[in-house]
């Protein structure tokens, strides 16, 4: 299995919302990935209350790497992936074997 961690850094303001209002969009449609993804197993998106470099972070696993990398260019992410482009400053990731 593999855990893949995504932490962004949010802008104050974007696609007329604010941070925190784009923040819960993120986590709705990421979370709602699940069942939809083959290999996708859990993915949980928090949000930070505690300040700090970054907003935002999901927590996810996958079967394998390879469903990982399916996950990356499924049209489903994509649709979620481009619309975090829009309302992030920085993005930062790490993908570790379970």
């Amino acid at each position: 299995m593999i855990k893949h961690i995504v932490f962004w850094d949010l802008l104050e303001e974007a696609e007329g919302k604010s941070k925190w209002e784009n923040a819960k969009i993120i986590k709705e449609k990421l979370e709602a990935l699940v069942g939809v993804i083959p290999g996708l197993i859990d993915a949980e998106v928090g949000l930070n209350v505690n300040g700090g470099e970054y907003d935002a972070a999901l927590v996810s696993t996958f079967e394998s790497m390879d469903a990982l990398k399916s996950y990356d260019c499924h049209p489903e992410h994509v649709k979620v992936r481009e619309f975090v482009s829009k309302v992030r400053i920085s993005r930062v990731a790490i993908d570790y074997e379970l």
